[in-house]
């Protein structure tokens, strides 16, 4: 019982900062280093990475009609009064989804690539804390440069242009290799300094995040059964109500993130990485 318990905590933790620019990875490692799961050593490098698939579920959910790019077109048959349907892309689903596939690129290069060296080098708490900080201050100086003083030149998802979505997935990039760093807070001060909207940058951001978490869990997956290694029946209900609260909090926060920054920016998320990043410091030392 006390290990579900756990679960539940980690899968809020997924859940929470896996869409806010707080860095879900960097949360993850220190809560490791204070709540330790009675898992294999090899079984909690999958658990960190695949519970995030609860999280994907709930950006699949709520921007269903965004990302699933087929629609049934309906064609008057000539000579006859029928209709037929057919099925066919919906408008701007196709570049919708090149976008997003060039904007992971860098990132699944990277991230295949220097896996294991990655996380030899920084999965730690300090490396992890160093990140928290720099982009928090990061993102106190973009927003203050910024705010109410530049108007944004993309507002809508389909004036993204594919020099655009190539920043950001180099940005993205970035957090793929320093842990701590936060994909969307990487990904989202891209868009901004680039003249995306706050809403867009975000949007975005949930997109990518699909085949990059799908991906990222797929390898882990491989590497896990590559080493012969197996999960027992209390690691399995670990892993699977992880992901289920992952997914349950991620469909609030969503919701809440894209409401939040119709009105606020990112400040307040900046000054909480530094706070987290310093205290982090303190407490490993």
């Amino acid at each position: 019982m006390i290990e579900i318990l756990k679960a539940i905590l980690f899968g809020i933790v997924e859940g929470v900062t896996e869409w806010l620019p707080v860095s879900s990875t960097g949360h993850m490692i220190i809560l490791d280093e204070f709540v330790k799961l009675n898992v294999s050593e090899e079984f909690y490098k999958l658990f960190e990475v695949v519970i995030q698939l609860g999280a994907i579920l709930a950006v699949i959910l709520i921007f269903w009609d965004k990302l699933w790019p087929f629609t049934m077109r309906r064609k008057k048959i000539e000579g006859v009064t029928a209709i037929r349907e057919t099925p066919g892309w919906k408008d701007g689903a196709l570049s919708l989804w090149i976008k997003i596939v060039v904007a992971c690129i860098p990132a699944a290069v990277v991230g295949i690539g220097l896996d294991d060296k990655i996380d030899e080098l920084f999965y730690h708490p300090i490396p992890v804390a160093l990140a928290l900080i720099i982009v928090g201050i990061l993102f106190i100086v973009i927003e203050s440069t910024i705010s109410g003083k530049r108007t944004p030149v993309i507002t809508e998802l389909e004036q993204l242009s594919m020099k655009s979505v190539i920043i950001i997935g180099l940005a993205q990039t970035l957090a793929a290799v320093f842990p701590g760093t936060s994909r969307s807070g990487a990904t989202i001060l891209a868009a901004l300094c680039i003249g995306v909207s706050r809403e867009v940058a975000a949007e975005f951001t949930f997109f990518l995040a699909v085949p990059v978490m799908a991906g990222a869990s797929l390898l882990k997956l491989i590497k896990f059964l590559a080493q012969g290694a197996s999960m027992t029946g209390q690691e399995a209900v670990i892993l699977v109500v992880g992901c289920v609260v992952a997914f349950a909090v991620s469909m609030f926060v969503i919701r809440f993130l894209m409401g939040y920054i119709k009105e606020h920016d990112f400040k307040p998320f900046g000054w909480y990485r530094i706070v987290l990043g310093v205290l982090v410091i303190a407490l490993v030392r």
